[in-house]
């Protein structure tokens, strides 16, 4: 079958990647979707097991890194457009091993930039190179105020300045060379799939099994959530109709707490488990709080409700609510991916902390 359009999706199989390869698969049969991850920890195939056999759907194991790898790849495939979603993601792991967030977020995004361009050339017409990143680029808010596209960035951690980094490229790559840029920063994304190193499903799955829920600091720390799906779409939209070189914020508008979030999600699970009210709130406990944590975090999504036509539409009751059936629903899959090695990082990064109080 002849393709309208060949599009790469990196980090197709890790849990933001996974949704927009399924919604790419599944809406647009006429586009090939090649996804490209590396499967590490976070990354995996069972994620989109759904729509392994579909036609226009193909896997490709391999790292951005691999320079080589990724030139074959635009050789053979021709790509109209790349949907960079490849990174190392979570703060706590950026702290203990800050060199692999520079080697994947740096220095592979410069690799596919660098790939694109050489097989774009000059013509770039219906080409674009589409990269998501995340709100911890702009730093850390006060009480008041929200992020908007104009924010001067100011990482504090290893992992928000590695992706700060790689929006510098972009744009770069973008100024110096021509090639078609759109950049998405978006807020917390919550919702199925998610690894449980991250708090909502952490918590999730620490309540079903009566353990500790661990609290960074004093539990007040501020965070916009944004339905997995919605930002699924919202790159679909930006993807289509966003305007080259340009920025879109994509948030939520649903600031939790940390402390707030998690005793909502433990009343639900109460609910959902037939526990009594309020048992599981008694599961949290606070640890020593992780170095450079930024208080809080607020993303002004006007610009692309304006430009775009776009806006959230799961409310946060009714996200957590979803959430928290899906991985009761899906032990299976939570049991495979909370085995072997993520035991042994969740017990370092966690235990030694709830120790040293």
């Amino acid at each position: 079958m002849a393709y309208s359009k060949h599009i790469l999706i990196t980090g197709g199989a890790g849990f933001i990647g996974s949704h927009v390869v399924r919604h790419f698969v599944q809406k647009y049969p006429e586009y090939l979707i090649v996804n490209l991850d590396k499967l590490t920890y976070a990354g995996n195939l069972e994620n989109l097991k759904d729509i392994e056999s579909a036609p226009n759907y193909v896997f490709i194991k391999g790292d951005i890194v691999d320079r080589e790898m990724l030139q074959q790849l635009f050789a053979r495939y021709g790509f109209d457009g790349v949907i960079h979603l490849a990174a190392e993601s979570h703060v706590d792991r950026s702290i203990l091993n800050p060199l692999a967030f520079i080697e994947t977020n740096i220095i592979g995004t410069v690799n596919l930039l660098d790939a694109a361009r050489h097989s774009w050339g000059d013509h770039t017409a219906g080409k674009l190179f589409y990269h998501v990143s995340t709100d911890e680029v702009y730093g850390s808010l006060g009480e008041t105020g929200l992020f908007t596209e104009e924010t001067p960035y100011d990482p504090r951690s290893p992992y928000s300045a590695s992706k700060a980094s790689s929006d510098h490229m972009v744009r770069a790559w973008h100024h110096t060379y021509g090639l078609p840029i759109i950049i998405s920063n978006c807020s917390n994304n919550y919702g199925p799939y998610q690894f449980p190193e991250k708090l909502i499903p952490l918590v999730i799955h620490n309540i079903k099994h009566h353990k500790p829920l661990p609290i960074y600091g004093d539990g007040q720390y501020t965070r916009d959530w944004l339905w997995v799906k919605d930002h699924a779409a919202a790159i679909d939209l930006i993807f289509h109709e966003g305007r080259n070189g340009e920025t879109y914020n994509i948030g939520g508008n649903n600031e939790w707490k940390n402390i707030d979030l998690v005793e909502k999600l433990c009343d639900i699970m109460d609910e959902l488990l037939g526990r009594a009210q309020g048992s599981s709130r008694q599961l949290i406990t606070f640890v020593k709080d992780r170095p450079g944590h930024d208080r809080r975090y607020a993303i002004d999504a006007s610009k692309i409700k304006r430009e775009l036509g776009w806006q959230p539409t799961v409310s946060a009751e009714e996200g957590l609510r979803l959430t928290a059936q899906w991985y009761l629903d899906n032990e299976e899959w939570l049991a495979h991916v909370t085995s072997g090695a993520y035991q042994q990082y969740y017990e370092k990064q966690y235990r030694e902390r709830v120790q040293s109080q």
